[in-house]
């Protein structure tokens, strides 16, 4: 089929999203990755609404994009005003985008009731807006907003708005399901009626996703002869979002064979859906279809023992064509040959060890009882492992530790100002060390203090942070005498793993999760060295 034209709204739309702010260096890199990636159209945002955006377009007026084309996104001029004097349109203009992407109303009470003018004059405002861009030898992008909205209410005007834009010389005519509310079956039913127009334009779709439709809805639009679609990486957007353009890509070039960016491209998925968020300061969503750390996770004992014969048992797509990868997760679902895919990627060969997989797997579902989980601890896992074919080593022992939480200012709940200090005793062979640290809380000052106890036998502790901790009361009917599970996730140069702590004391748990944690990037560090295959994450 012919390709579709991809149209990224990331840096107007996805900035609309609940706490995303960017910078002019933030969308200066989005919009590169994204052109890198092979998006056909980029939207920059409003060219004279701030000085940021104003800067972003000058900024790549002198160093342009190598595929993508830049779009200025403004409004149809004011009523009363010819679109040759109007600010908006100038300001357009003079951005130096090849692209001006303007919206316009196409439902009658949106006319009457937001803009307060009458039906003609927003007609003449669409046409007299897209005119003056096409003299000014811009492609032209209509927004129509409110169309399906619009369609339902009063048909014959909604067209004549859509007929208005095409006349006048729009390049394409974006299709707005702007409130999210309509349903795949009446996207397709209305575009495919508006495709019987014959209009001299692409038809365009862009898609809320406050129904939870906005994928599906373009889909579908596709289906009945949409040739462009637009969205946001990871579904950013006002609201709960918009059409997550990634999955729309990833549909249309797998599913429907419709050519996007191209299967080389399409391997850089997951990488862009991750290089964005993390600009966004978000984390890519554990479950976000193809590119979730969990797109390609599998749980169950059958699933698992199933993909081992068959690759494709229980994925609807390879993984790697999208640049994720499968997972196994190994918990009380599990059987043994999850247990066994699972070792794998940790550097473990189980296969080599029959005997030790059932009381292994009668383990994990013991603790999983307790309140345990390793499908987020691989750090955990392959401790327990490793002590159950009698390998694991333990690099130091507790003798005791103490932990101060000292608050010196009477502010109440609103004290700030409160520091932890632990002491601790271990033991390193026959040695004995006993060191202090301090941190805001109490976790941190035992990291810190278990750290440097250890920097003299082993120096690679210092290159371990603690990057992420999380505290779940398992029970919370018993209040403080809850069960608590306590996650750590830890870095160091080759990469990041996760430990597990249970206990009903908090610190206690705190610390066995610490203590695995270093073991185990102890672990991870001299098999490193060694040259032999490291467990990894």
């Amino acid at each position: 089929m012919t390709k579709v034209v991809t149209y990224d709204s990331t840096l107007r739309d996805g900035e609309q999203s609940e706490g995303v702010t960017l910078s002019l260096e933030d969308k200066l890199r989005i919009a590169r990755r994204l052109d890198a990636f092979g998006i056909d159209i980029i939207e920059g945002g409003f060219p004279a609404s701030n000085p940021k955006d104003i800067a972003f377009f000058r900024e790549l007026r002198e160093h342009p994009l190598k595929h993508a084309r830049i779009a200025a996104f403004g409004s149809t001029c004011r009523k009363g005003v010819a679109a040759a004097d109007d600010p908006g349109l100038a300001d357009l203009v003079a951005s130096g985008a090849p692209v001006a992407a303007i919206v316009g109303k196409t439902w009658d009470e949106q006319v009457t009731r937001a803009l307060q003018t009458t039906l003609d004059e927003n007609l003449r405002m669409i046409s007299d807006s897209v005119t003056h861009l096409k003299s000014c030898g811009l492609e032209v992008v209509f927004d129509a907003e409110h169309f399906f909205d619009g369609f339902k209410a009063n048909r014959e005007y909604a067209l004549a708005c859509i007929n208005a834009a095409a006349e006048a010389g729009a390049d394409s005519i974006d299709l707005c399901d702007t409130n999210g509310g309509t349903l795949p079956f009446e996207i397709e039913e209305t575009v495919s009626r508006l495709a019987d127009e014959n209009l001299p334009c692409r038809i365009g779709i862009h898609c809320h996703n406050d129904s939870g439709c906005a994928v599906a809805n373009t889909l579908a639009a596709v289906r009945a002869g949409a040739t462009q679609v637009q969205g946001t990486v990871n579904g950013y957007g006002e609201r709960v979002g918009n059409a997550d353009l990634l999955t729309v890509i990833a549909d249309l070039e797998l599913k429907m064979s419709i050519p996007c960016v191209g299967a080389d491209k399409l391997r850089e998925l997951t990488n862009v859906a991750g290089y964005v968020a993390e600009i966004c300061n978000f984390s890519v969503w554990t479950h976000a279809p193809y590119v979730g750390a969990s797109a390609f996770a599998h749980k169950g004992g059958l699933h698992a023992s199933a993909i081992a014969r068959f690759p494709g048992a229980y994925d609807h797509e390879r993984p790697e064509s999208v640049g994720n990868n499968a997972r196994m997760l190994v918990s009380e679902l599990a059987g043994k040959a999850s247990l066994v895919a699972k070792a794998a990627t940790l550097g473990i060969d189980l296969s080599q060890h029959p005997d030790a997989i059932q009381p292994i797997l009668d383990e994990v579902k013991a603790r999983e009882a307790q309140g345990y989980s390793y499908e987020v601890a691989d750090g955990s896992l392959a401790l327990l492992i490793e002590h159950h074919l009698d390998r694991a080593r333990p690099h130091f022992t507790l003798e005791s530790f103490r932990v101060i939480v000292d608050d010196r200012e009477d502010t109440g709940a609103l004290a700030k100002d409160a520091q932890s200090e632990a002491t601790i005793k271990v033991h390193v062979g026959d040695a004995r060390y006993v060191a202090t640290g301090e941190g805001v809380g109490p976790v941190g000052a035992l990291s810190s203090a278990l750290k440097l106890a250890l920097r003299e036998s082993y120096p690679q502790v210092l290159d371990m942070h603690l990057i992420d901790f999380k505290v779940r009361l398992l029970d919370e009917s018993t209040g403080t005498d809850a069960i608590t599970r306590v996650v750590i996730t830890t870095r160091d140069e080759e990469g990041t793993w996760g430990t597990i702590g249970v206990s009903e004391n908090i610190i206690e748990a705190s610390w066995n999760a610490l203590v695995d944690s270093l073991e185990y990037g102890l672990v991870r560090s001299e098999q490193a060295g060694s040259g032999l295959p490291g467990l990894a994450e």
